[in-house]
C-alpha cells in the first residue's frame, strides 16, 4: 500500500512482457494529452485506485498505463491492493474474439461484486474507482489529411482492426479525460442494505451515464441513426391526433394520413453523421484559409461557461450564407458540440442538402400555412431535439440583412422554443447571441441589386457552381463575439409566476407568452449589438460615406478615424464591444489593400475615395455600427443647422426621438439611459473641442462652418441623419393626406416611392434609404405609441403630436431637404403649419415668433420653461448657421 503512487520499474514490471513491447512499439504513434493535466491531484493518497474504461481494448489499456506513468499514477495492470484482482482495471464493454470478435454489451457485474466483497469485514478499507475516457482523433487538425476523418472517434462501438487504424492515422490526437474519483465506500454507505448483485449493477448504470455524458460533451449527442428520432415524433401524441384528423377531414386511410407525416418528418429531419462533419470541418479550414485571412472568437470562454447544464439555443446575427458553416467550424474546433441547424428549404438543393442534413441542419419551410399537419410535426420535432438536450441554432431575423442592420425579429422558432420548453421543462433554455462581423460580403453585389429593385435569384445548384467565381477574391477577417447570455426562465418568472401551470397542457397558449416572446426577441437584438466588432471598414465608410462625393483629404481622414476611436473607446458602448488595434494611418493603407477606397494623389495633399460601386457597398458596413455611434449622431445632427442650442433642448428632442431610433438601431437603455448618454456624449464634444459651453453649461454652440470641428460634427451627423430624413417622410405624407385618407400599406408604399426618388434626385449611395421595411418599422412603432392608429374604414388617423414632430424637424433638416420632401411626397400641395422647437411658427424666410399649439400640457410648459429659463440667460437657444435667431431673445 504504500507504493501505491509510484511509477517505479518495479511496479510496471507486473505487467506481461508482450505488453510492455507493444507499448513501446505504438508509442510513435500515440501522443497523449491528459484531462485534467494532472489528474493526481483529484486522487486521496494511500486509497486503492481502480480505473474504469467504457470500452475493453487493448489498445486502450496501452493508452491508459501510459498516461498513468507519464502522470504519477498508480499502473492499472499491478494487482489491485487489497483485493484478488490481478489488474486495476476493468471495461464496461467487452468483446469477444480477436481482429474481428463479436461485440458484447455485458455489464461489469463481476468486477464490481469482487470490489464489494473485499470491503465487507473491513470498515477502514476503501476503494476510489476513477472513470476514464479514451478518445483517439476527436478532431482533426488543419494537417490532417482527409482520410483520418473517417476513422476519428464517434458514438459507433468498433472492432479491433478499425481501432488499429485509427491509432495509425488519428494516434497522436489522443485524450484521456480522466474524472473525478468515487469512493466505493460512501456509495455503498448511502445505499444502506442492498444486495452486492443489485448494487453492482446500479454502479454500472451511473458509469455508464457517466461515459454517455461525458462522450456527449467532447463529440456530441448520440443522434447518428435519424430513425431513432423520426420514430419519436411520430409516435408523440400530438402527431398521432394530428394524423387521426388529416384523415377524417381529407377522408383517406389512417395508413396514407401516416405516411403524409413520415414524408414532412424526413424532409425536415437532420441526418446528423459525425464522420461528415468532421470530414466537412477539415476541408472547410482549407476553405477558409483561401476565402478569409483569419476568423476570430471573442467572449467565447464567457459563452462555453455559461453553457453547461442548459439547453443552448445560439441565435446569430444573418448576414451571409457563410453564417451558418462559420459558427458551427469555429465551435467543432474550439471542442463544443457543434448545433442542429435550421434552414430555409430552399437549401436543400440536390447534394448540397444532403451534406448539410449530415451536418446537423433541419429543414423549414417559408410559410406553414395550407398543410395542417406540417407545423405539428415540426413543433413536435423541434420538441425533441430540445427534450434530447440537442444544441440547437436558428436567425430570429428570418433571412439575411440586405442592408447590414439587424431586421426585425420574426417570433415563430422562438414560439414553438418557449412552447416545447414548457412542454417538459427539464432543462433550462440560455439563448446565446452572436454578432457575426465581416470585412467583405460574398453576397454584396447581390445584396445591393435586390435593394434597388432587381427580384432575389432563387438558390440553385447551378447558381451556386456559377457563384464560385467569388472564392478568387479575400474577403478580410471575421469576427465572431458571443453576446451577454439570456436565460428563459428568468423572463417566464417575471411574466408569470405561476408559468409551471402552463406545463400541465402542451396545446395551452398561455395570455403571457406574445409579450415575453416579444421580449426575448428584442433582448437578443440588443445584445446581439452589444457585442459587435469595429473593424477598419467600418470605421472607413462611417467617414467616407457622410461626403458628398465620398472623397476626404488624407488629413481630414486620418482626423476623423481617430475621433471616431476615441469616442469609442472614452464612451463604451459595452463591455463586448471589440475594436480594431490599427491606427488611423493603418485601417487607410488596409482599406486601400482590400480595395476599398482608392488614392488620389495631388500636390496640395492626396485625397481618399471610394468609387461608387464601392460607396454602395459600404453602406452595409456603415449600417453594421450604427447603432455605436447614434447618441454622437444625435448630438452633432441638432448641430446641423444651427450654431447654437441650449442642452436642455438637445436632451428633450433626444427622448422624443428616440423610441423610433431605439426601434431601428435595437439600443439598450431605456429614455432615462438614453439621456446619460446624451449628456456623456455632450461632455465628450465639449473637451474635444467640437462644442463650446456657456451659461454655465446650459447652452451649446459649435464653431462656424467652416471650421475643422465643424466639419468633423457634420460627419457623425451625417451618419443617423437619412433615419431621420424617412421618419420625415413618413409623417409628412400623413400630415399632407390628411387622416382618414390613407391605409399603412398605402402610406408605406408612398414613402417608398418618395425615398426612391429622392434618391434618383441626390444621388444618395444607400439604397437601404428607401427599404420598405425600414418604413414599415417606423410605421409600426408609430402604432404602438398611440400617435398613429386605424380607423373604422381601415383608414389612418393620428394625433397632434404628430404635427409636433413635423415641426421639431426643422431643427435637425435644412429648409431645402424639408422641401425637397415636400414637393415629391404625393398628396396635397402646401407644407404643414410647422414650429421650431421652442414653439415659434416659421413663415417665409424670417422667423417671427408665436406660441405653438401643443398636445401635451407638460410639452407646452416644458417649452415656456425652457424659453423662460434661456431669456434669464440672455442667450439664445437655436441660433442658425447664417445667423438669424429662430428663438426668443432678450
Amino acid at each position: 500500500m504504500q507504493n501505491i503512487y509510484t511509477a517505479d520499474s518495479t511496479v510496471h514490471q507486473r505487467a506481461p512482457w508482450w505488453f510492455n513491447l507493444a507499448g513501446q512499439l505504438l508509442q510513435p504513434w500515440v501522443r497523449i494529452r491528459r484531462d485534467p493535466a494532472e489528474p493526481a491531484a483529484l486522487l486521496q493518497a494511500g486509497v486503492p485506485v481502480c480505473y474504469v474504461i467504457e470500452r475493453d481494448g487493448f489498445s486502450d489499456a496501452l493508452i491508459l498505463q501510459r498516461a498513468c506513468r507519464e502522470a504519477g499514477l498508480p499502473n492499472p495492470m499491478q494487482p489491485l491492493a487489497g483485493t484478488r484482482r490481478k489488474r486495476s482495471v476493468f471495461a464496461l464493454v467487452r468483446r469477444d474474439g480477436w481482429l474481428f470478435g463479436r461485440i458484447r454489451k455485458r455489464a461489469p457485474n463481476e468486477p464490481l461484486r469482487q470490489l464489494v466483497h473485499s470491503l465487507e469485514g473491513m470498515p477502514e478499507h476503501d476503494v476510489q474507482i476513477v472513470p476514464v475516457s479514451i478518445y483517439v482523433g476527436r478532431a482533426p487538425s488543419r494537417d490532417s489529411g482527409w482520410f483520418r476523418v473517417l476513422f476519428s472517434e464517434n458514438w459507433v462501438m468498433v472492432g479491433r482492426f478499425r481501432r488499429l487504424l485509427a491509432l495509425l492515422l488519428n494516434g497522436r490526437d489522443t485524450v484521456v479525460h480522466f474524472s473525478a474519483p468515487v469512493s466505493l465506500r460512501s456509495v455503498l454507505g448511502e445505499s444502506g442494505e442492498i444486495a452486492p448483485e443489485r448494487f453492482a449493477r446500479k454502479i454500472a448504470r451511473v458509469l455508464r451515464t457517466h461515459f454517455q455524458r461525458i462522450r456527449a460533451a467532447v463529440i456530441g449527442p448520440d443522434l447518428s441513426h435519424r430513425r431513432t428520432v423520426v420514430d419519436a415524433v411520430l409516435n408523440a401524441e400530438p402527431v398521432r391526433a394530428a394524423i387521426a384528423a388529416s384523415a377524417a377531414k381529407e377522408k383517406i386511410s389512417h395508413a396514407k394520413a401516416w405516411r403524409k407525416a413520415n414524408k414532412l418528418v424526413l424532409e425536415i429531419a437532420a441526418d446528423y453523421s459525425h464522420p461528415v462533419v468532421r470530414s466537412v470541418s477539415f476541408l472547410l479550414s482549407n476553405f477558409w484559409n483561401k476565402l478569409y485571412d483569419g476568423i476570430a472568437m471573442h467572449h467565447f470562454d464567457k459563452a462555453r461557461a455559461a453553457a453547461p447544464g442548459y439547453e443552448v439555443v445560439y441565435v446569430p446575427s444573418h448576414r451571409s450564407h457563410a453564417d451558418y458553416l462559420l459558427l458551427s467550424y469555429q465551435l467543432h474546433v474550439s471542442g463544443v458540440v457543434v448545433p442542429h441547424i435550421a434552414a430555409g428549404v430552399n437549401l436543400n438543393l440536390p447534394v448540397i442538402g444532403p451534406i448539410l442534413r449530415r451536418g446537423g441542419a433541419f429543414f423549414l419551410r417559408r410559410s406553414f400555412k395550407g398543410n395542417a399537419l406540417y407545423p405539428v410535426v415540426f413543433n413536435e420535432y423541434l420538441a425533441q431535439l430540445i427534450d434530447r438536450g440537442v444544441p440547437i441554432e436558428y436567425f430570429i431575423e428570418g433571412g439575411r440583412s440586405r442592408t447590414g442592420r439587424l431586421l426585425t425579429p420574426r417570433a415563430g422558432m422562438l414560439v414553438m422554443t418557449i412552447r416545447a420548453f414548457l412542454r417538459a421543462p427539464r432543462r433550462p433554455v440560455l439563448f446565446q447571441p452572436v454578432y457575426i462581423g465581416y470585412e467583405k460580403l460574398m453576397e454584396g453585389k447581390s445584396y445591393a441589386g435586390e435593394l434597388s429593385g432587381q427580384p432575389k435569384e432563387k438558390e440553385s445548384l447551378l447558381g451556386l457552381l456559377r457563384g464560385l467565381k467569388v472564392l478568387r477574391q479575400r474577403y478580410g477577417h471575421v469576427a465572431l463575439n458571443f453576446g451577454e447570455p439570456i436565460e428563459l426562465n428568468p423572463l417566464l418568472d417575471a411574466a408569470s409566476a405561476d408559468w409551471r401551470a402552463a406545463t400541465a397542457d402542451p396545446d395551452a397558449k398561455p395570455e403571457w407568452l406574445n409579450s415575453v416572446v416579444d421580449r426575448l426577441a428584442g433582448q437578443i437584438q440588443v445584445n446581439i449589438n452589444r457585442a459587435a466588432d469595429v473593424n477598419p471598414i467600418n470605421l472607413l465608410a462611417l467617414a467616407l460615406l457622410a461626403t458628398p462625393k465620398h472623397a476626404m483629404a488624407e488629413r481630414d481622414l486620418l482626423a476623423q478615424l481617430e475621433l471616431s476611436k476615441t469616442l469609442l473607446e472614452e464612451l463604451p458602448y459595452s463591455d463586448r464591444i471589440t475594436l480594431t488595434p490599427m491606427n488611423p494611418a493603418g485601417i487607410i493603407a488596409y482599406g486601400e489593400q482590400m480595395g476599398w477606397i482608392r488614392r488620389v494623389q495631388h500636390p496640395l495633399g492626396d485625397v481618399l475615395v471610394a468609387d461608387d460601386e464601392q460607396a454602395v457597398l459600404l453602406s452595409y458596413f456603415r449600417n453594421n455600427v450604427l447603432h455605436l455611434t447614434a447618441t454622437a449622431a444625435w448630438v452633432a445632427c441638432c448641430f446641423l443647422n444651427n450654431r447654437r442650442m441650449s442642452r436642455a433642448s438637445v436632451l428633450r428632442l433626444g427622448r422624443i426621438i428616440y423610441p423610433f431610433i431605439q426601434g431601428e438601431l435595437f439600443l439598450p437603455w431605456d429614455e432615462d439611459g438614453f439621456g446619460a448618454q446624451l449628456q456623456a456624449t455632450i461632455d465628450f464634444f465639449v473637451r474635444r473641442g467640437l462644442l463650446e459651453s456657456a451659461g454655465d453649461g446650459r447652452v451649446l454652440e459649435r464653431a462656424p462652418g467652416q471650421d475643422d470641428s465643424a466639419f468633423q460634427l457634420k460627419v457623425i451627423a451625417r451618419s443617423l441623419i437619412q433615419a431621420f430624413e424617412r421618419y420625415y417622410i413618413t409623417i409628412a405624407a400623413l400630415v399632407k393626406n390628411g387622416p382618414h385618407t390613407m391605409t399603412g400599406a398605402e402610406l408605406e408604399n408612398a414613402c417608398t416611392l418618395t425615398a426612391q426618388r429622392l434618391s434618383l434626385l441626390n444621388e444618395l449611395s444607400a439604397p437601404e434609404f428607401f427599404d420598405k421595411a425600414l418604413f414599415r418599422g417606423f410605421i409600426q412603432k408609430l402604432r404602438e405609441r398611440r400617435v398613429v392608429w386605424t380607423d373604422e374604414a381601415g383608414k389612418l388617423d393620428y394625433d397632434s403630436a404628430l404635427e409636433i414632430m413635423v415641426r421639431d424637424a426643422r431643427v435637425i433638416l435644412s429648409r431645402e431637404v424639408r422641401h425637397s420632401i415636400l414637393k415629391i411626397t404625393p398628396g396635397g400641395e402646401k407644407e404643414p403649419a410647422a414650429t421650431n422647437e421652442v414653439g415659434v411658427t416659421i413663415a417665409g424666410s424670417r422667423d417671427t415668433v408665436q406660441p405653438a399649439e401643443d398636445a401635451s400640457g407638460t410639452e407646452l410648459h416644458q417649452r415656456h420653461v425652457d424659453a423662460e429659463h434661456h431669456r434669464h440667460a440672455h442667450v439664445d437657444a437655436v441660433t442658425a448657421d447664417d445667423g438669424s435667431a429662430t428663438t426668443p431673445r432678450e
